[in-house]
């Protein structure tokens, strides 16, 4: 049993097995849509995986047959106080955008508006062969605000991400597939999980400082011009060039024997 010194609201689902920890929605019969009180507890999760040694994987998924994620809650929109309360409030996409350890999504059936975003914060997605992708907000009277446009250009390119934006049409998961959105597919839910677990233990095993420090240097490589990436990168090769974790490695490596990593 995990020990939080905050609650978690009823419809949000927390768990580490190991060193993995599972962010999972639980509002199946309203397809997981996101409540502020919701929000919050994903931003304090979030928080929790990124201070806490004890997590080395972090894993996103919805619960239910029918959608991983339809973004907030409509309803719920209208109960913010001004537009600058609208503006001002926090944000569990940058949340779970900004966790150092190495996240995982898991998409059954919808991932739309909030929801894709949610998706696309993370660093690498898998879905069900029911999964659709779209951001429907421009349907609505209004875009997407948790990097919508941001993410999709940076995953799809700038033609397919405007074809989503502007029409607010959904593309299927094979198309999602194709475009980048995922990188596997599978036939069940059941699955998608048994793979998503046995990737995130195969992460769990890898020293966690050159884990994050690899995370780091992917930011770098999509986010900084080509010279600035590069001398980064070979920045973060020498800091993690002397831990104890790649002495431990180099000695296991001489040795034939695994190695056992720390965190230091």
């Amino acid at each position: 049993m995990v020990k939080l010194n905050f609650e978690i609201d009823p419809n949000i689902q927390f768990s580490l097995d190991g060193s993995i920890a599972t962010i999972a929605l639980n509002r199946p019969e309203k397809l997981n849509a996101i409540t502020p009180s919701m929000s919050v507890s994903i931003i304090n999760l979030a928080n929790f995986c990124n201070e806490s040694n004890d997590v080395r994987v972090v894993i996103l998924t919805g619960l239910g047959p029918k959608a991983f994620c339809c973004g907030s809650d409509i309803k719920e929109l209208d109960t913010y106080q001004s537009p600058w309360a609208h503006r001002m409030k926090h944000d569990h996409c940058d949340a779970i955008a900004q966790i150092h350890k190495p996240t995982l999504c898991a998409i059954n059936g919808y991932a739309l508006g909030g929801g894709l975003e949610l998706a696309l914060c993370c660093d690498i997605r898998v879905s069900t062969q029911n999964a659709l992708f779209g951001a429907p907000e421009i349907k609505l009277g209004w875009v997407g605000g948790g990097g919508m446009a941001v993410y999709l250009n940076k995953t799809v390119g700038a033609s397919r991400a405007s074809r989503l934006l502007y029409t607010g049409d959904s593309i299927d998961a094979n198309t999602g597939l194709s475009w980048g959105i995922v990188d596997e597919v599978f036939d069940s839910q059941e699955a998608m999980m048994i793979s998503v677990l046995h990737l995130a233990k195969t992460i769990e095993e890898r020293p966690p400082i050159a884990i994050q420090t690899a995370k780091l240097n992917m930011h770098a490589a999509v986010n900084m011009p080509l010279d600035q990436a590069v001398r980064y990168e070979r920045d973060l090769r020498t800091i993690c060039f002397y831990t104890d974790d790649a002495r431990e490695g180099k000695a296991a490596f001489k040795e034939k024997r695994a190695p056992y990593f720390r965190g230091e």
